[in-house]
């Protein structure tokens, strides 16, 4: 009598880092990465519940919310809102905007991230005081926190060249290179002009984060013109607060004290 062929062990299900870094991946011009960006718990679970596979939060939107400056978040209260809003989407992948990084160790940060449940973040290359940081130093620092954390996290690197009103090319390029090789999944050319997102993916090698803004192309056009991954800033929070100040307004017309 033959013996029954053993069945193969199941294959594990990807984690949660693996699932949103194969989201930046074998995509279409036409369908973009579109990563809404929650504020809080609520927020985060109604973009999840209207059926995105992943979210990314705003550091500016969340401070607004705590009350908070731009900026100006004490990073405790970072932290906690970061993990109110992975606890509220149960299987989607959220990656925290942690501007650049607090003053942590690379150690710290990723410790400080993983208690979060979120499995990417948003590094900038800009210091507290807001000047750009040198390249090489913002390589080793992300260098340091991908080698903390191993596969466990999406390193989105923002470039803040256009922020800061450096134009062309390339100077962004370079730093993106610089960064991809340290380990990031993804760079960020922050502010970067749409008709230039072809020209820097092509020159960095990694897939691109494009800032989507209420008076600029659609994330499906900034797809096409060569960005992978949409984000918002506290875009979304804006529309958000507009639609309350005028519900507010209508309320006190109505005869509200």
């Amino acid at each position: 009598m033959t013996p029954p062929t053993p069945t193969p062990p199941p294959t594990p299900a990807p984690t949660a880092a693996a699932a949103l870094r194969a989201l930046h991946h074998d995509r279409s011009p036409e369908r973009p990465l579109v990563l809404p960006g929650p504020w809080d718990a609520a927020s985060a679970k109604a973009f999840a519940d209207a059926g995105f596979p992943a979210l990314a939060t705003p550091s500016a939107a969340i401070a607004a919310s705590l009350g908070h400056e731009d900026g100006e978040t004490p990073p405790d209260e970072m932290f906690a809102a970061i993990a109110r809003i992975v606890r509220a989407v149960p299987g989607i992948p959220v990656s925290a905007d942690v501007e650049a990084g607090y003053g942590l160790t690379a150690k710290e940060l990723v410790a400080r991230l993983a208690d979060t449940g979120a499995v990417g973040c948003n590094l900038e290359d800009s210091d507290a005081s807001g000047a750009l940081r040198d390249p090489q130093e913002q390589a080793d620092w992300l260098a340091e926190v991908r080698a903390a954390a191993g596969d466990t996290l999406v390193i989105n690197a923002r470039i803040d060249t256009y922020l800061r009103g450096i134009e062309g090319t390339e100077e962004a390029v370079r730093r993106g290179r610089l960064y991809a090789e340290a380990g990031a999944d993804c760079v960020y050319p922050i502010l970067a002009p749409p008709t230039l997102l072809a020209e820097l993916a092509a020159g960095i090698g990694l897939p691109v984060n494009a800032l989507a803004t209420g008076n600029g192309p659609s994330p499906r056009e900034l797809g096409t013109l060569g960005a992978t991954r949409i984000t918002f800033g506290p875009g979304l929070h804006h529309q958000a607060m507009a639609a309350v100040t005028n519900l507010a307004e209508q309320l006190r017309e109505g005869g509200g004290e």
